[in-house]
């Protein structure tokens, strides 16, 4: 399957598991608590989903506790739900656009979010003893893992999808885009935040004849990427940002952070700035630093329960005001992007090639991990399209391009 094909077979529904719909409806039906699945189905009702309906958004429920877990746990439920087969649903993607658009996230479920933001509020989620935790969790899952699943590139990152057919189109338009935003030119020096296997610095090394120091918390992103950049001006370091100083007579003149962000929280946004700011010349006007983040739309809202159990612990999406805030007095912001809505394509368009690939893994993970993943992507695709969840690139300068800067044409 190519490229092309493989976005297209995006959309197709999820296959239900081989045990037959009526068997598991009748099993649903023969317990439970009955104002439980009412007040559920009202409550999907608002954001016109229902209970084994025949539309493809529609939820099938297979256990009778289903609704009793989900008013109970919220979102943490649900998720837990699914990948213990409790409920299925054809098209993930649509069922969450529909849910989060109804807002229907903030009306079930708000003690285990009160729990999260009580976790964000009173301890630093990401400090350096738990940094590494989400490199040994997510990204050292497997190389290989990662290669089927992602483009030739290895970006896991959103695509850019102005002009693009396919995923290795978007992302090759997407490291493109971030050189010309960056300006590099040949013999400069790029630092990149958080170079995961090496995407962006490959790009720009071979593209743009830039020398290039990636700095990476996972052991197996930094071997895999060496082996991929080997023969180009390329240097994988395993090192926190906050721990990691510019040898003696070191310099950057430009520096770049894709994905990594999201890592940092928000008690932590001082100190990363300070990090890149401390990398950067004091003397070059010129000097670009470009941020490329996924983004909340409110401040209030605490990292979801699921994703911070099983995707990314300690994760923490920042809004575009704390990025500004703690940029404040470090850096100048002279150019803000936001094609969030791209990343809806790129995380179907990873779903198709992790469905096709999946005979490949599934008696490594086995079949929780299956639904797990999948459950995954396709909720957050309906993240990006109910817009609830933004994608930024921000550039910013130490001091202010003199005469201001000029986003390229894109």
């Amino acid at each position: 399957m190519n490229s092309a094909d493989t976005d297209r077979a995006a959309s197709r529904p999820v296959a239900p598991p081989a045990y037959s719909r009526a068997h598991r409806g009748a099993a649903a039906r023969r317990g439970g608590d009955d104002g439980a699945r009412r007040a559920f189905a009202e409550l999907l009702a608002l954001a016109d989903v229902s209970v084994d309906g025949e539309r493809p958004w529609d939820i099938q429920v297979h256990h009778p506790d289903t609704a009793a877990r989900v008013l109970a746990q919220g979102s943490l439920g649900l998720g837990e739900a699914y990948m213990d087969g409790w409920w299925d649903c054809a098209r993930l993607d649509e069922f969450f656009r529909r849910v989060l658009g109804a807002h229907l996230d903030e009306k079930v479920g708000t003690t285990s979010l009160m729990v999260q933001s009580l976790r964000a509020r009173l301890f630093n989620l990401q400090n350096l003893r738990r940094a590494w935790h989400v490199g040994q969790t997510h990204y050292d899952l497997g190389n290989d893992f990662f290669e089927a699943m992602l483009d030739p590139h290895m970006a896991y990152t959103c695509g850019y999808w102005a002009s693009a057919g396919s995923l290795e189109e978007a992302q090759r338009a997407k490291l493109d885009l971030v050189c010309r935003k960056l300006e590099l030119r040949p013999g400069m020096r790029l630092l990149d935040i958080g170079c995961g296997w090496g995407s962006l610095m490959k790009f720009a090394a071979t593209h743009y004849g830039v020398q290039c120091v990636g700095l990476t918390i996972s052991r197996e992103q930094a071997e895999f990427g060496r082996a991929r950049c080997a023969g180009l001006p390329v240097e994988f370091r395993l090192a926190d940002y906050r721990e990691f100083r510019p040898a003696e007579g070191e310099h950057f003149d430009r520096s770049a952070s894709l994905g990594m962000f999201e890592h940092v929280g928000h008690k932590n946004h001082p100190a990363y700035f300070d990090a890149v700011r401390r990398c950067l010349p004091d003397d070059d006007p010129q000097a670009l630093f470009l941020l490329h983040t996924i983004g909340k739309n409110l401040r209030r809202m605490p990292t979801d329960p699921w994703i911070d159990r099983y995707i990314f612990p300690n994760g923490d999406l920042p809004t575009l005001g704390q990025i500004t805030d703690a940029a404040e007095d470090r850096f100048i912001i002279e150019d803000v992007h936001n094609f969030g809505a791209d990343y809806d394509r790129t995380l179907m368009a990873w779903h198709a090639r992790f469905e096709t690939a999946w005979p490949r893994f599934a008696e490594r993970y086995g079949e929780r991990f299956h639904r797990m993943w999948r459950y995954y992507l396709l909720a957050c695709a309906g993240t990006f399209r109910a817009r609830t969840t933004q994608l930024w690139q921000i550039v910013m300068s130490p001091t202010g391009t003199p005469g201001g800067y000029r986003r390229p044409l894109i």
